[in-house]
């Protein structure tokens, strides 16, 4: 098994209702991360992988 180097796409946007950054995995949409920055957002989503 090989961990750590899984490549992760992602799309951000910003939801405007809670003024949250949102981190969407590319390869499945129904996992979404949210942060005060991008940087949090996307650190969240790696997590959750």
């Amino acid at each position: 098994m090989t961990f750590g180097n899984k490549v992760l796409k992602y799309r951000v946007a910003l939801d405007t209702e809670k003024n949250l950054f949102m981190a969407i995995d590319a390869n499945n949409q129904t996992n979404v991360a949210y942060g005060i920055t991008i940087t949090q957002a996307v650190k969240k989503l790696k997590k959750s992988i």
